[in-house]
């Protein structure tokens, strides 16, 4: 016969006559529960066990550090726990978050002091008093639940209070994007500019800004018309990182046989580099396919200005290099690409991300599809 369960933590095998006691050390380093059973002859033995255990339990929470600080912890984990072993980026924004938001609300804050309430107030206050959106507000949801579990792990805390809070609720980012006859416009508008590989390579690849900004020529392969994108250079903390893409499924390959005018400019720029860089004249050899007049290459935030300076110049309607990848993805889906292959051509791991990315731009679809069906009707009706 199975143990049957006596009381928490306390089961009874009648087969064999023995009492079965649970003991809960709590996760390990990796998050891993950690539990060991003990079997005891007599019932008052193994609750007498059980007891004591949980007594001593209490006392060693009892002698955590109670002078430690929310902000001090923040500190700790930023330095110790996320620099070592995040990317640039990953603990730069985090550490944003923490001094600019989180370590001036709520760093004076005892750590074993950090009850719900406490940290339900601080999104309140973050959502309404500080504007703050909605999906800023749930970032530094992740970052103090991120956080905290760590100090749990540590035994510093003898749970994580973020799991007893109502995080705020995402919202889906308006994006914008270009109708084709928008996009036309904007290419014709770049043509001699520096901006024209920047925008062709977003408009007709659906690049993300990093990945064209960290571009370089031993990745272009002219001869055989392909891209291969597996380095990306973006900014951290006033600095400019070069590293690889976040995500495996980011490096890809691809084809740009029948892109005969990004072809074109791409020959056309490999040409006056090498031209600049025989004539020397101060040129830098820097080895990258977007950059600035002396052969270095463009910092990404600057490639951004610059754009968003000529939009404004030139009275287009508003948009992003970003928005380019979506009008891509726009364009693609319009054009009856199946969801799959565009995820894979924009760098997703799987469709579903593209799905829930683009649900707003791909809803014209479920328009035409309400129409193609509605004709059919009234064809059928006459």
């Amino acid at each position: 016969m199975a143990r049957k369960r006596v009381e928490r933590n306390l089961a009874f095998d009648e087969e064999k006559g023995l009492y079965y006691a649970c003991f809960d050390y709590g996760r390990d380093g990796t998050g891993r529960r950690v539990r060991q059973t003990k079997c005891f002859r007599d019932r008052t033995a193994a609750q007498e066990a059980l007891c004591q255990f949980e007594l001593k339990r209490l006392r060693r929470q009892l002698q955590l550090p109670s002078r430690l600080t929310v902000g001090e912890w923040l500190d700790y984990w930023l330095e110790q726990i996320i620099r070592p072993n995040r990317e640039d980026t990953t603990y730069y924004c985090y550490r944003g978050m923490a001094r600019n938001h989180i370590i001036p609300a709520l760093g004076q804050v005892p750590l074993q002091q950090l009850d719900p309430y406490r940290i339900q107030r601080y999104y309140g206050d973050m959502l309404q008093r500080k504007s703050l959106g909605a999906n800023t507000v749930y970032k530094h949801h992740i970052l103090l639940h991120t956080a905290l579990k760590a100090a749990f792990r540590q035994g510093i805390l003898p749970d994580n209070p973020v799991d007893r809070v109502e995080p705020p609720r995402l919202c889906s980012p308006r994006q914008y994007f270009y109708t084709p006859e928008q996009l036309r416009t904007l290419f014709h508008a770049v043509v001699g500019t520096r901006l024209e590989l920047v925008v062709k390579l977003a408009g007709y690849l659906g690049l993300r800004r990093s990945e064209i900004c960290g571009l370089r020529w031993e990745n272009v392969d002219l001869e055989h018309n392909l891209i291969h994108i597996c380095t990306v250079r973006t900014t951290a903390g006033g600095s400019v990182v070069q590293k690889q893409p976040k995500t495996a499924h980011s490096i890809r390959k691809l084809g740009i046989a029948g892109l005969d005018d990004l072809v074109g400019l791409l020959i056309r720029e490999r040409e006056r580099q090498e031209a600049c860089c025989r004539m020397d004249r101060g040129w830098t050899d820097s080895g990258y396919v977007i950059v600035r007049e002396d052969g270095k290459p463009y910092d990404p935030n600057r490639v951004t200005g610059a754009f968003h300076q000529f939009i404004q110049e030139r009275g287009l309607p508003p948009i992003t290099i970003h928005g380019l990848r979506h009008t891509f993805a726009s364009l693609a889906n319009s054009a009856r690409v199946p969801l799959l292959d565009i995820g894979k051509t924009l760098g997703h791991k799987d469709c579903t991300i593209t799905g829930r990315v683009y649900t707003h731009i791909f809803d014209q679809t479920h328009q035409e599809v309400l129409n193609t069906v509605a004709a059919c009707i009234a064809t059928k009706a006459m």
